[in-house]
């Protein structure tokens, strides 16, 4: 799952476009095609397999959402209007539904946790580091870099506008889907560390948990995600509501970050909405676009990961082209019909609501509900589910917290 965040942050339906590397240096800092990602997942399946324990106390209808979203992707499939990307995109969504019942049958019997954390925890760092390092000079000095090479105008132009920008994207594709791992693996990450650093004295532990909290917070910021931006205060005030303090105090703390919060984040973009939004009137086109091809495809849509096809015919002139909707839950409708939708959206609202109650003992598990929940939510204007490197953990992590038992108290 760390490797996957560091080497697999490319749409899924772009994987066509990563070349293997070739030398030692790409092997390091340049991504992998999927297919090797894959093969991993693969070995990694095998392994579970001899630890797994086929029993749950989930409810079933919650445990078998997402292999009935994956067939009913299958049978969309059967239908699609463009096999090419449909079948990339099939082979991402097995992924997907493979890690979640790894979480839910193997991971979930795993004690303790402390080196599967550990792991993740050091590619999370990774991802933070080499966003410092595109803040503080590494963007301009690959723009320079780029400028010098002959034919560089040829370029793809989605990656020429990632690097002319300043706002930082890490492993990942672009600076939102960096806003989107940070969203799931930080608060976490942050209840690992502390849980980790348990021998060390307080000021110690506390220089190390706060040091990885101001380097996320940091690199989410640099992101320039306003989306990101906001689901982290509405994240952050729902750890606060579940604090044991008295209910008049934390409706004050409440009410005073939420002023803050909002009041910093409008003066920080009040350019951006001086320019009118782009953005976000580009995204409303994408969604009309999809509501349009679900209204005309509303039983197995146009076949998974197609939307790009029909958006090129009814996008309006000044809109960007896309190739996802930014939106998990409408890509779902228009890309597999409304039966996709409601599956896929069932299995996360019902999930998200199931383990809420489950994960609140638990200090690493209610975290970890945390960042699916901003996971989610990021779903509604991102396409998370479309990106390896968010999408796998997240379905593991979906299962894994299904599976625990749901009386435990100690520590992960």
């Amino acid at each position: 799952m760390g490797l996957s965040l560091l080497k697999f942050g490319n749409p899924i339906i772009l994987d066509r476009l990563v070349e293997p590397p070739k030398g030692f240096w790409e092997y390091i800092f340049a991504s992998w095609p999927v297919g090797w990602g894959y093969w991993m997942l693969a070995v990694l399946t095998l392994g579970g397999a001899t630890i797994a324990r086929f029993k749950t106390t989930a409810p079933r209808w919650l445990s078998v959402l997402p292999l009935i979203w994956l067939l009913w992707q299958l049978a969309s499939a059967a239908r699609s209007i463009e096999p090419r990307l449909t079948q990339a995109t099939l082979f991402h969504f097995a992924a997907c539904v493979v890690c979640y019942y790894l979480g839910l049958f193997a991971l979930s019997n795993v004690r303790p946790l402390k080196r599967f954390w550990l792991f993740v925890l050091l590619g999370f760092a990774w991802v933070l580091w080499m966003g410092f390092g595109q803040h503080f000079g590494g963007l301009e000095s690959t723009r320079e870099m780029i400028r010098q090479q002959p034919g560089w105008q040829e370029l793809p132009i989605e990656y020429l506008k990632r690097i002319a920008s300043d706002r930082i994207f890490s492993t990942l594709v672009y600076p939102n889907a960096l806003a989107g791992a940070i969203l799931l693996f930080l608060p976490v990450l942050l209840a690992v560390l502390f849980e980790m650093t348990r021998p060390l004295n307080n000021v110690m532990r506390g220089v190390l948990v706060g040091l990885l909290a101001y380097a996320g917070c940091a690199c989410l910021f640099w992101s320039g995600s306003k989306s990101g931006l906001l689901i982290m205060l509405a994240c952050g005030l729902t750890v606060l509501i579940r604090l044991p303090l008295k209910r008049q105090t934390k409706l004050m703390i409440v009410g005073l970050l939420l002023l803050a919060g909002l009041g910093g984040f409008f003066i920080t973009f009040s350019q951006y909405f001086s320019r009118g939004a782009t953005s976000v009137s580009a995204r409303f086109d994408y969604w009309r676009a999809a509501w349009q091809i679900t209204k005309a495809h509303p039983i197995v849509g146009t076949g998974p990961g197609t939307f790009s096809v029909l958006y090129r015919q009814l996008k309006a002139p000044q809109s960007e082209m896309t190739r996802l909707v930014h939106n998990n839950y409408l890509e779902q409708a228009s890309d597999s019909g409304v039966i996709g939708f409601i599956a896929f959206s069932a299995f996360v609202i019902g999930s998200l609501a199931f383990l809420y109650r489950k994960s609140t003992a638990v200090p690493i598990r209610f975290c970890v509900w945390i960042g699916l929940l901003g996971w989610s939510l990021q779903g509604l204007v991102e396409f998370g589910l479309y990106i390896p490197a968010t999408a796998w953990p997240a379905f593991l992590f979906f299962g894994w917290l299904t599976g625990v038992e749901f009386e435990s108290t100690r520590p992960d």
